[in-house]
């Protein structure tokens, strides 16, 4: 069974690109387009892992991070940060954080550190 990836950003164009890649290279994908959504989706779903933008509307991704962390459920699902904001000291705790633009390959390779 493929692992599965959760995408949360609010451009659907990044959306689209990171599904397909993340589908190109095996993985299963859902996506949300708000912080609210992605905790939603994250109990429905329960990814392998998760990507997550910074700059988000109405809350921001490490408020989403903060909450997903409160849970005993969800604590454990590792978050990659891909945004476009500079400094990765937003989110203590990530896997990593790439910088928008970004290197698929690179993306793939810390993916496949992360959960196989």
């Amino acid at each position: 069974m493929p692992k599965k990836i959760l995408v949360i950003d609010d451009d659907p164009v990044i959306v689209k690109y990171l599904k397909a890649v993340f589908s190109d290279n095996g993985y299963e994908t859902c996506s949300a387009s708000s912080t609210t959504e992605g905790l939603e989706v994250v109990r429905k779903e329960k990814p392998d892992l998760i990507t997550l933008d910074l700059q988000m509307p109405r809350e921001w991704g490490p408020r989403f991070y903060r909450k997903l962390r409160q849970d005993k459920t969800l604590r454990d699902i590792p978050v990659i940060v891909v945004s476009g904001i500079d400094g990765d000291h937003a989110i203590l705790g990530a896997v990593a954080f790439v910088k928008k633009p970004f290197d698929p390959e690179k993306l793939i390779g810390i993916v496949k550190n992360t959960i196989g």
